[in-house]
């Protein structure tokens, strides 16, 4: 299962913060930053494990960066 999000994420040094409390908080997720993209993409990979999306976002929140899930 895969879950996109869009963020205002702007450097990697930010990206890597954020990255490393998301881990330590879900460790059955895999997670990745896409800053190339315009919309600043986070991605969030469970192999069988339904994404638990509102504590993703206020685990993100917390660093005061706004979060949205990517509607397709």
């Amino acid at each position: 299962m895969v879950e996109i999000f869009r963020t205002n994420v702007k450097n990697k040094r930010l990206a890597g913060k954020i990255l490393k409390a998301l881990q330590s908080h879900l460790p059955a997720f895999y997670f990745n930053f896409d800053l190339e993209d315009c919309d600043r993409i986070l991605r969030v990979q469970s192999n069988n494990t339904p994404v638990e999306c509102s504590k993703i976002m206020q685990i993100v929140k917390g660093y005061s960066i706004e979060i949205s899930l990517f509607e397709d």
